[in-house]
């Protein structure tokens, strides 16, 4: 396209997935060209945006973090703050952040099989490039999902989603109503009950909830024995064998793991809130994620009294508060839904592949990067099961190898191409959980097969051997 700066390689997103996705490809592939397109103004993707209280990760840091640039800080649980000062660091460290291109939200991208480019459009610019590679996950940055409960006009207080979260807001001594039972509500409750004057967590169903201490006694001990990399690769092994076979084990013996969950949230638990139902879930363990409490936060609440939890329904706002199903009323100056998040399949990015628009969920997933019949793209996505940035971190690898691949073959197009019979299987989304944002979204996320490539384990250590030593040309990828 006339005018339109041409790089090999164009990443879409400067968060977690952007930045490690970037160190890969100016590692791997040293020889290509590429630039970093950001729809917002800084780079960090999820720990830029939220800003509400006690935004944290819910997964380990040595784990979440970058294997090439080991994580320093004390709390293997650390909060928002602190994982994007990290992630402005490693940008700078390894000159990232000079590829990064602000304000630049793609619209669409256009395959030409005929010039084997994609053009990339946002609203200031135009790009072409031979490989486009999605590194934006799957969450929409523009709303959360808001559910518009009965009577929320006639509410006199305030009411905020935690995705959008007032830099004004003072909470101070006020009556707090969170609504949600997700990793957002956790993680609110007791990061905003020292200053309110009390916060309740109104859920209609439970979640199941694990404490874990936010500093590793064990990790801190290696680190102060070993050389840092060392260390790093020692404590990050730990963790994943350990959170693999937790994983595993509770998948596999789900009663056996509820009882577990269940009897060890009862000991945490003041007399006066009994285990069921606030914190006994319909479902089993890992049909959706489990919510991570670190140093039991939630629970000291809980206990001193400066939060409580109710399992009910809402029947309307109330110019005071809510009002539930049974009659109770739940009197409040600020409600906040945390109701969840919505799902975007690739950016929410029009795609065309020589004319004909692509729709993600009438595509399958190989390897759980690329979009069968969508040639030369990719897609990064992390684990629900274990640390984001253990898949995506992989992916980025093996999209490198596809690159060398083409250029030690004289090929300039890779395609994924699926067997027919896999139409036939039942439709089952890329992100396979329960939880509500996954079920609203199984209608735009593309689909996964049963068998081989297709389908997307939730299990690092067969993606390990899967994606860095198998060979990349296994048949279902076709170069021309």
């Amino acid at each position: 396209m006339a005018g339109a700066e041409h790089l090999d390689v164009l990443i879409v997103g400067a968060g977690l997935s952007g930045i490690g996705a970037a160190y890969r490809l100016q590692t791997r592939c040293p020889d290509r060209t590429y630039a970093i397109l950001e729809s917002r103004d800084a780079l960090g993707g999820t720990w830029d945006l939220f800003r509400y209280p006690g935004v944290r990760s819910d997964s380990d840091m040595f784990t979440l973090g970058f294997p090439f640039h080991p994580w320093k800080a004390a709390k293997a649980i650390a909060d928002g703050p602190a994982i994007l000062s990290y992630l402005q660091e490693t940008a700078s460290l390894y000159g990232i952040d000079k590829h990064i291109r602000y304000g630049q939200r793609v619209a669409s991208a256009s395959w030409s099989s005929a010039d084997a480019v994609w053009t990339v459009e946002t609203a200031g610019a135009s790009y072409t490039c031979s490989f486009l590679y999605v590194c934006s996950g799957y969450y929409d940055y523009d709303s959360g999902y808001v559910v518009d409960f009965p009577g929320q006009s006639e509410f006199t207080g305030r009411i905020v989603h935690p995705q959008h979260w007032p830099d004004d807001l003072d909470y101070t001594g006020q009556r707090v109503v969170v609504v949600g039972s997700g990793a957002t509500a956790v993680t609110l409750v007791p990061a905003m009950a020292g200053a309110a004057a009390h916060v309740t967590m109104l859920q209609r169903s439970p979640s199941y909830v694990a404490s874990r201490p936010a500093r590793d006694a064990l990790s801190d001990r290696l680190r102060a024995v070993l050389p840092e990399r060392l260390a790093h690769r020692v404590i990050r092994g730990k963790n994943v064998v350990a959170s693999t076979a937790i994983y595993s084990a509770f998948r596999r013996w789900p009663a056996h793991a509820a009882w577990l969950l269940n009897s060890t949230v009862a000991k945490q638990l003041p007399e006066s809130i009994p285990v069921d139902p606030h914190f006994t879930p319909r479902y089993k363990p890992w049909d959706q994620r489990l919510c991570l409490v670190p140093d039991a936060d939630l629970f000291k609440a809980l206990h001193d009294g400066s939060a409580s939890v109710v399992t009910d329904e809402i029947d309307r706002f109330t110019p005071t508060g809510v009002r539930l199903r049974s009659g109770r009323e739940l009197d409040a100056d600020l409600i906040v839904t945390a109701t969840g998040l919505r799902m975007v399949a690739l950016g929410n990015i029009a795609l065309t592949v020589d004319g004909r628009s692509v729709q993600p969920h009438e595509t399958f997933v190989y390897k759980g990067m690329m979009l069968s019949g969508v040639p030369n793209l990719a897609w990064c996505i992390g684990y629900t099961n274990n640390s984001w940035t253990l898949r995506s971190d992989l992916t980025s690898q093996y999209v490198t190898r596809i690159l060398n691949h083409l250029a030690t073959t004289g090929t300039r197009i890779c395609t994924p191409e699926i067997d027919p019979a896999e139409y036939n299987a039942p439709p089952r989304p890329v992100v396979d959980l329960t939880s509500g944002y996954i079920r609203r979204a199984a209608a735009i996320l593309p689909r996964q097969g049963t068998q081989g490539p297709w389908r997307l384990r939730q299990n690092y250590p067969r993606d390990l051997v899967s994606l860095r030593f198998r060979p990349v040309d296994d048949g279902a990828l076709h170069f021309s």
